[in-house]
């Protein structure tokens, strides 16, 4: 029995230190464009040249973030190797969870931040276009990556491969079809977190707000 646990937890350190590579790789990808969308939409500076190449960088990255939802299909080859119930639910599971929030929270909050500069300059109204617009063109994206292997850079290194073969491959039915669900995904994820985020954010305000005031009153009282 306990060679046989030995031997179990051998298998999942090793499964877990084979994904640590990916994950850590995509994790850096989904957070690229979340320390954009900061640099570009958070501090204020004018619209140069410099500003469009990263707002081009950004969404050339963007579908990183919201691609880790698809990582979830090395889980299924992760739970056909380790074969426990209680490894694969209090370790594996997990660490699948956070990394794809993570990921997508990354999406999340490149969006909030797109949408408050929108807002800064009178634009709310686009706001939920921009979100809709967006989640068409990651699914794309996630498209491309997934079954195509596309990455990022090559809208750089091969732009004519990734336009001619990219948009010739998505024209058929079935890439349609995926497409199309993987933008309702995105869709209903990105409500819901953007709520809880917002929300989040909302009660943290509020409670550094409050608590100066209590100190303020309770030094009062005191005196």
């Amino acid at each position: 029995m306990k060679a046989e646990l030995i031997e179990l937890m051998a298998r999942v350190v090793q499964v877990l230190q084979i994904n640590m590579r990916w994950m850590t790789w995509n994790l850096f990808l989904a957070f690229i464009p979340l320390a954009l969308s900061v640099w570009l939409f958070r501090v204020k500076r004018g619209r140069s040249w410099v500003w469009w190449l990263g707002f081009l960088v950004f969404y050339a990255f963007l579908p990183n973030a919201p691609y880790l939802l698809t990582d979830v299909i090395h889980l299924i080859d992760d739970i056909r190797t380790i074969q426990s119930v209680w490894m694969i639910t209090l370790v594996l599971i997990p660490v699948y969870f956070l990394v794809i929030m993570a990921g997508f929270e990354a999406y999340v909050i490149s969006l909030i931040n797109v949408g408050y500069y929108l807002h800064r300059i009178g634009k709310s109204q686009w706001i939920i276009w921009m979100e809709m617009t967006t989640h068409a063109l990651c699914a794309i994206g996630i498209y491309w990556g997934r079954f195509l292997r596309f990455n990022s850079w090559d809208f750089v290194t091969q732009p004519d491969a990734l336009l001619t073969r990219g948009v010739e491959e998505i024209l058929g039915k079935q890439p349609l079809v995926i497409i199309a669900i993987t933008f309702a995904i995105l869709v209903g994820l990105h409500w819901l977190m953007k709520r809880v985020t917002l929300g989040f954010v909302s009660q943290k305000s509020k409670s550094i707000v409050i608590q100066p005031t209590n100190m303020n009153t309770n030094s009062h009282n005191a005196g």
